[in-house]
């Protein structure tokens, strides 16, 4: 271990990194419940003081850097009611981010609506009232859904209860999602315990006489500001970035105030070693992270994407590493993580197996895990073209107990984690400040493209993946030659006298493979290209053979007849049509009358090609025909304006052209630009990967 390291553990103060989080939570939007929003009051407060507190740090430079988002207040949502006992109770709602403003309390009838799907609307009048449904938004749908059936059924507003998924740690939990729908749909949340009550009325009458006062707005196109503090090294343009967001739901102790505070941490005890950089060092507290668009899907991340392509795209070629925090005072499972694009594997690995003994948070011992997910800030940032990282905070039970509750508070504390990651990413920042050429290493994802390509599509559709295949492999071999001879100039084993211009041509194939390799289905699943249209093809065809293109069995054709009976669709041409149409118009269509893509796409708009209807790990007819039993009452909304026919021969063919044509043209692009037309796509994917790689070999 260097002497500077050593410095760094000596000086961290967890303490200190503790009292700063708690201290974020003094500005909030709701008086009972908090809320630290985008574009608030709030939030603009708390950067005003995480900027004070950079300059106190002693940081080199403190700004703030202004971004566009819209914006959000949640000041409260109060529902009063006399339960079966006579008793008036007074209960808290937590919010959406939509509009709804009572001026006082405002008497309402509210109903009961089950799952929210259009079947449960049956006989239902719901005009003007209020709407209570049940809603598990990890194993069934999100919450735009249910939200906008009650929109187009004429509810005043819809009131979600939690059944599971989130906000399991107790009956009395509150939970908050991005909405991912208009703001005119008015959405709120309650409690398991207090939605009980709610149905002890609703059991021996269809309304309940109640009273809300609320208030919640929209504004479009508000200002809010980034908070950066920069320690200024020998090389001021060449940059490393830590990352991590100041806005909340409720008291967001550990999402994400524990991240700002930990790497304000970090940079203190930096600072206090005397430390002078090779790199400048940027401590970027990034605003809206939670929600900052109206009317989108990817209405998250609004800070950080707008950050790096709006404020500063200039930050692409010359920021090597983003290092991104999220929610590091809790044990997520059984090891520490980090989750890195492919390009940074080997780097961290190498980094691993030569770390000293640190502070012993978990079991097992810390790994290396990628991609990135689209679920944090890093996602964004690595899209245009900086590669990222970020501790990994997708294990455990938290995500499903107390995330995006009240309970997301320091009862959940675990100091020996905090430090940990506080001891193992200030290692990682002080091992990339020593590098003299990004340490990018493409090989790993050639050859997870390579995997992720399937071989039997490709011959059923008349796409050439063997060729494909052979010119990924060709590809990762001069990959990891690029690798090595920047790994050796890290080591101080071969000249550096060429490191700027090789991590340039490195820097710029990293944009390159995000722009070209990243897409994500209609979930938000990080894939190659090809995945997306293999996947629409394997949904077409079983979508066919559940129809009967195919010939089956007698028992078969019984069994697919029980299973469009459940669907309650009512036959199996309606079956096709919903199917097809939902699928094609997921696929990237606008969608009428539907939150999920009346869209201003200002984010990830490139990346959005061949979304899935399905996971991964749903394809096939049984599992298909299950996916489409669950979304059927929601399918009735009003997506599916019209009937998508598919010919019988879509079982066997499924036309040669698209996965060909649009396969080769993915790839082919990823270092040479788009193919010309008449020209083999993978002709050109070769020449492309070997011309490109073997230059920077020669130089």
């Amino acid at each position: 271990m260097t002497s500077q390291a050593q410095r760094y553990l000596e000086k961290l103060d967890i303490g200190y990194s503790y009292r700063l989080a708690k201290r974020m939570e003094e500005h909030c939007t709701n008086p009972v419940l908090g809320y630290r929003t985008a574009g608030s009051p709030a939030e603009i407060a708390t950067g005003d003081m995480l900027a004070s507190e950079m300059k106190k740090i002693g940081f080199s430079k403190v700004w703030k850097d202004a971004v566009t988002v819209d914006a959000w207040e949640f000041e409260k949502a109060e529902l009063s009611f006399t339960d079966t006992e006579g008793q008036e109770r007074r209960v808290q709602l937590g919010a959406y981010q939509t509009n709804f403003v009572t001026d006082g309390p405002t008497a309402y009838e509210l109903v009961y609506a089950g799952k929210g799907t259009e079947a449960d609307y049956e006989g239902l009048d719901v005009t003007g009232r209020l709407v209570l449904v049940e809603i598990n938004q990890r194993n069934e749908w999100w919450i735009n859904y249910p939200v906008y059936q009650a929109y187009l059924k004429g509810a005043a507003a819809l009131i979600a209860v939690q059944t599971g998924g989130y906000g399991e740690v107790d009956d009395a939990a509150l939970n908050a999602q991005d909405i991912a729908g208009p703001p005119e749909a008015a959405a709120f949340s309650i409690s398991r315990k207090d939605a009980g009550v709610l149905k002890e009325l609703l059991a021996d009458s269809a309304t309940v006489a109640v009273t809300l006062d609320a208030c919640t707005r929209v504004e479009r196109d508000r200002t809010t500001y980034n908070i950066i503090g920069e320690l200024t090294g020998r090389n001021p343009d060449r940059k490393i970035m830590l990352s991590a967001h100041y806005d909340s739901y409720f008291d967001g102790f550990q999402d994400d105030n524990t991240a700002i505070s930990m790497m304000l941490g970090m940079g203190k005890a930096l600072v206090e070693t005397g430390w002078q950089p090779e790199n400048t060092i940027l401590f970027c507290a990034m605003a809206s992270e939670e929600w900052g668009v109206a009317d989108s899907q990817f209405d998250w991340s609004t800070g950080a994407y707008e950050q790096v392509f709006t404020v500063h795209p200039e930050w692409r070629g010359q920021v090597i590493a983003d290092l991104n925090f999220e929610l590091p005072a809790l044990a997520h499972g059984t090891r520490a993580r980090i989750r890195s694009t492919y390009e940074y594997v080997d780097f961290l690995e190498e980094f691993l197996e030569n770390l000293p003994e640190l502070t012993q948070g978990y079991p097992e011992e810390t790994r290396i895990t990628a991609p990135i997910e689209t679920w944090s800030d890093d996602f964004s940032i690595a899209i245009a073209g900086i590669p990222s990282m970020v501790n990994d905070f997708t294990g455990g039970s938290f995500m499903e107990t107390h995330y995006h509750s009240q309970f997301d508070n320091d009862t959940y504390y675990d100091e020996d984690v905090y430090r940990l990651h506080h001891e193992l990413f200030g290692l990682l920042l002080l091992a990339i400040d020593k590098t003299r050429v990004v340490p990018l290493n493409f090989a790993g994802t050639f050859q997870k493209a390579k995997e992720a390509l399937d071989l039997d599509w490709c011959a059923r559709t008349e796409a050439d993946g063997e060729s494909l295949a052979q010119a990924l492999d060709e590809a990762a071999a001069l990959a990891q030659q690029v690798y090595d001879r920047a790994a050796a100039i890290n080591r101080g084993q071969a000249p550096d006298e060429d490191a700027g211009r090789l991590e340039r041509q490195l820097l710029n194939l990293f944009q390159q493979t995000q722009d070209t390799f990243v897409r994500i289905d209609w979930y938000g699943n990080v894939q190659f290209p090809q995945e997306s249209l293999q996947e629409s093809l394997e949904l077409l065809h079983g979508a066919a053979v559940a129809v009967g293109v195919e010939v089956v069995t007698h028992a078969r054709r019984l069994k697919r007849s029980q299973a469009f009976a459940k669907t309650g669709i009512g036959s199996k041409t309606a079956f096709l049509r919903v199917i097809a149409g939902k699928h094609l118009h997921h696929a990237g269509n606008v969608q009428p009358g539907h939150p999920g893509a009346v869209l201003r796409r200002r984010k990830y708009r490139h990346l959005q090609q061949g979304k899935g209807f399905v996971r991964r790990d749903q394809t096939g007819t049984s599992q298909f025909i299950q996916r489409a039993q669950k979304s059927a009452g929601h399918i009735g909304i009003g997506i599916i304006q019209r009937s998508v026919k598919i010919p019988e021969q879509v079982a066997d063919r499924l036309h040669s052209d698209f996965l060909s044509s649009a396969l080769s043209a993915s790839f082919a692009s990823v270092l040479s630009g788009s193919p010309s037309s008449g020209v083999s796509g993978s002709t050109l994917l070769t020449s492309a990967f070997s011309t490109r790689w073997s230059t920077m070999l020669s130089t």
